[in-house]
């Protein structure tokens, strides 16, 4: 079972979407019987990868290679690290936890469930594959079911309903509303997604091709490629062919991740979006533009990338501080909760940007756990747009006493995303901060700010949903009171609260992935292959805050050592 337990994780929802290509929309239970069941396949593989992965061996998994094309040194290569393995188990689960926050879906199931399952499987063959052909073909696998999901099952927001002529006429269907950026419709929140990320990555593609070309291997294979490639001494326009690969690969990567100023299509993309392809979208989409920065970027480059990076660190203060500030006065819950996603990507790329064992480590980790604090939030969020059919946070209010059971979910979620003790957002965020401390002092304080921020504009959500008078005509919402609607929030919040109490397996699997990494970037020579007596000084000090050198690397130096 282990030989083939990526596969199984990756062809499980195409399977499911497959089989519901034959089964009849007027049978809905069978519809949602069969994506639960492939999902269901998907996440219990994917647990047995992140606990059967070794972080004593490290290194790549589970690998399966089939040959795709000689000629073009091109195959499906999969394999998951300490870095993807986490991620794998994210998509799994916001996949899963999606599949019920939809059920009650009931305008076109079975094509709604098709689209989610390969939306979902397209995610997952990105943080597998270890070929470039593969991963640029799933990533942009990606952005057709993001396109009909929001196009066909989303929402307008008010002001795109609300939006009139002078003389009282409806202007919502006319070409106007594409330019009229205050008052977005579904269709131009989909139409944006697919353009900004669909320009970008042919940015991502060019440079995978100048890799291609250039590196003499005729090969896509990432491992090879990171062994063998020789990009550095080709003069182009004035500089070097190995900056203009990172920078392309850099930027038409990040604007799905997304960093400042390459994010304006995500708040609109989650505001349209119905609850189960935001939580997907913010918990895992956004997430493949920082993997595979690190996948490529940080594997075949990593001169460059300890030579530039520090463009990262300072695009993320922009996008941590605007974000938060945007989010704050934004009165509608999707466009709030959106908005903050934009502002914690930033962590991620600060932590990226210190090239620090510590921070590297954190930025791996709050991808996991931003990924569930956030599918909490945008699955509670649908729940209550579902009840009272607005997301207009003033003209709410008083929802505690119709749903207690989200209210108090609501909670957990804030406190997740804000960073508190007992979820693991706090063991990433504090990562983040003392790995970045010593090389990037400026962008720490600013991110500390933007904690407050997070904080405020949260709070300030949660109170206007929830507590305070509550209008009558939304007296007839009610709370999550079936099973199959508080499972996928307890599936969550499990997972957020238990990975923050018991952290140390998810900690060593993501530090097994990291630490070769930095030390390819960073050229010291990983501590698994020194003598004992040469690692205290041959691994770079954080100075008396942490030492990035760990119990489970040092049992690894004695396995090595004479």
């Amino acid at each position: 079972m282990s030989d083939y337990a990526l596969l199984y994780i990756l062809f499980a929802p195409f399977a499911g979407a497959i089989a519901l290509i034959f089964v009849s929309n007027r049978q809905a239970m069978l519809v949602r019987g069969i994506a639960c069941f492939s999902a269901f396949v998907s996440l219990l593989m994917s647990l047995y990868v992140f606990y059967a992965y070794d972080p004593v061996a490290g290194g790549f998994q589970f690998v399966q290679k089939f040959e795709w094309s000689r000629q073009l040194g091109i195959s499906l290569h999969l394999g998951v690290d300490g870095i993807g393995t986490p991620l794998v188990l994210a998509s799994s689960i916001l996949l899963f936890a999606g599949i019920f926050v939809s059920w009650h879906i009931k305008d076109r199931t079975k094509e709604f469930y098709i689209w989610l399952l390969i939306l979902a499987a397209a995610t997952i063959g990105v943080f597998m594959s270890l070929d470039l052909f593969f991963l640029y073909f799933f990533y942009e696998m990606s952005v057709i079911p993001m396109y009909l999901l929001l196009g066909m099952w989303g929402s307008h927001t008010k002001k795109y309903l609300e939006m009139t002529d002078s003389e009282g006429m409806k202007l919502r269907d006319s070409v106007g509303f594409i330019f009229n950026f205050g008052a977005n419709s579904k269709e131009y929140a989909a139409m944006k997604l697919v353009l900004f990320l669909s320009a970008f990555a042919v940015a991502a593609l060019m440079g995978i091709l100048l890799i291609y070309k250039y590196s003499g291997l005729n090969t896509f294979d990432i491992l090879q490629l990171r062994e063998h490639a020789k990009l550095m001494n080709i003069p182009v326009l004035g500089t070097t062919l190995d900056k203009i690969i990172w920078l392309l690969i850099f930027f038409g990567f990040a604007s799905i991740a997304p960093i400042w100023p390459l994010h304006s299509w995500s708040p609109v993309g989650h505001a349209a979006a119905p609850a189960a392809t935001s939580m997907l979208h913010a918990g895992v989409l956004m997430k493949l533009g920082h993997f595979s920065i690190i996948r490529v970027a940080f594997e075949i480059l990593p001169e460059t990338t300890r030579e530039l990076m520090p463009i990262a660190a300072v695009l993320c203060v922009f996008s941590i501080i605007y974000g938060g500030f945007v989010a704050y006065y934004a009165k509608d819950t999707k466009y709030v909760i959106g908005y903050s996603s934009s502002s914690h990507m930033g962590y991620v790329f600060l932590g990226m940007a210190a090239l620090d064992y510590i921070s590297l480590s954190g930025a791996v980790i709050y991808m996991f756990a931003h990924a569930m604090a956030t599918g909490m939030l945008f699955a509670m969020a649908g729940w209550v747009y579902d009840q009272t059919h607005t997301r207009d946070i003033p003209s709410l209010g008083g929802l505690s006493n119709r749903m207690p059971f989200i209210a108090g979910c609501f909670v957990v979620g804030c406190m997740a995303s804000i960073g508190m003790p007992g979820t693991v957002n706090f063991i990433a965020e504090v990562m983040i901060i003392v790995g970045s401390w010593n090389k990037y002092p400026f962008q720490v304080i600013i991110a500390v700010v933007g904690i407050v921020l997070t904080l405020a504009y949260l709070f300030k959500m949660m109170r206007g949903l929830f507590y305070g008078p509550m209008d009558q005509k939304y007296s007839h919402s009610h709370d999550a009171i079936a099973m199959v609607d508080r499972v996928p929030l307890l599936i969550m919040i499990a997972v957020s609260v238990g990975f923050g109490l018991f952290p140390m397996h998810l900690y060593n699997v993501v530090r097994s992935g990291v630490d070769p990494l930095v030390a390819r970037v960073t050229r010291v020579v990983p501590v698994a292959s020194m003598p004992l007596d040469a690692v205290p000084a041959a691994v770079p000090s954080l100075g008396d805050t942490a030492n990035p050198a760990l119990p489970h690397l040092a049992r690894r130096a004695s396995e090595v050592a004479p």
